[in-house]
């Protein structure tokens, strides 16, 4: 089925500033998969007081820190009943061009001075990786499994440091979302017993069935070493790698997949026409300049 549609007026623009990504932020809507405690090296013995239950493994040569991030498999629930097999892809993911900054305007001394002589307009997509906006276009949907992607290796020709991590909330349900199919507010569980049963069931929280709250979208600069799990039913954008040139990032991307459209994925494309984001309003991102980012 096609992808939902909406067209943006003035009214609806947003320019939303890209933040360090953290694990506390990115909590309402999922998990950040990164070391917890960079500092900390293998050993034998290991403090007691390390997180995600650390456990000191190969011979006291590594450390296992457990369960970071939780696959979810909602499937059992989906309308076609058809089951679900566990995937594992791998994304290489080109740096997305950025768009200039609007110039500052001219103040009204300058303007007449010069109004015989008019000055350039900036080019619209400025070379990859400087400072700029990205433009939103899109953004889609895993309704019944978790994704994650985990940043592999950087190509070597011009490795790029950094991608954005671009999420939204739900409305509540309605007219433009009555037809997706979606789990409902307490879906089955896996075959867990016990603590993992109840960790689970707890981890389980999820957002409306509806279209993306675009008031509250956030975006997020994950550095090196830095990966994410988007929750279930969680609005994202496709992933954006951040470089100059010719840069690209790599990544694992785990989920769980039955092979039914509307159920594997589901899209929010914003304008007229796929991908164009035409319309009077429009939704970017702004991204700081490469020397704040190597900060990060």
């Amino acid at each position: 089925m096609a992808p939902i549609r909406i067209t943006l007026d003035k009214s609806n623009s947003l320019a939303i500033p890209a933040q360090p990504l953290t694990p506390a932020e990115f909590a309402p809507f999922g998990s950040v998969v990164q070391n917890p405690h960079p500092s900390i090296h293998p050993s034998p013995s290991l403090p007691t007081n390390l997180a995600y239950n650390a456990v000191s493994a190969n011979q006291g040569t590594a450390i296992k820190y457990q369960h970071l991030s939780r696959p979810l498999d909602l499937y059992a629930s989906a309308p076609s009943k058809v089951s679900s097999k566990p995937v594992l892809n791998i994304f290489v993911c080109a740096a997305r061009p950025l768009r200039l900054r609007p110039p500052p305007l001219p103040s009204s001394s300058s303007s007449s001075s010069s109004s015989s002589s008019p000055s350039p307009s900036p080019s619209p997509l400025p070379p990859r990786g400087g400072a700029g906006l990205f433009l939103v276009t899109i953004l889609e949907r895993h309704p019944f499994t978790t994704q994650t992607f985990v940043p592999l290796a950087q190509g070597p020709a011009a490795p790029a440091s950094s991608y954005l991590v671009i999420v939204a909330p739900s409305l509540p349900p309605g007219p433009l979302d009555q037809h997706l199919p979606f789990p409902p507010s307490s879906p089955p569980s896996s075959d867990g017993t016990g603590d993992e049963k109840r960790e689970e069931q707890s981890a389980t929280v999820l957002p409306a069935r509806g279209v993306p709250d675009l008031r509250n979208l956030r975006a997020f600069i994950a550095g090196p070493g830095q990966g994410v799990t988007y929750g279930a039913g969680t609005w994202h954008a496709p992933m954006v790698a951040l470089g100059p040139p010719g840069a690209v990032v790599e990544f694992a991307v785990t989920q769980f997949a039955n092979g039914v459209g509307e159920e594997d994925c589901q899209e929010v494309i914003f304008g007229d026409r796929q991908g164009e984001g035409e319309g009077e309003g429009e939704i970017v991102v702004e991204v700081p300049g490469q020397i704040a980012l190597a900060k990060l």
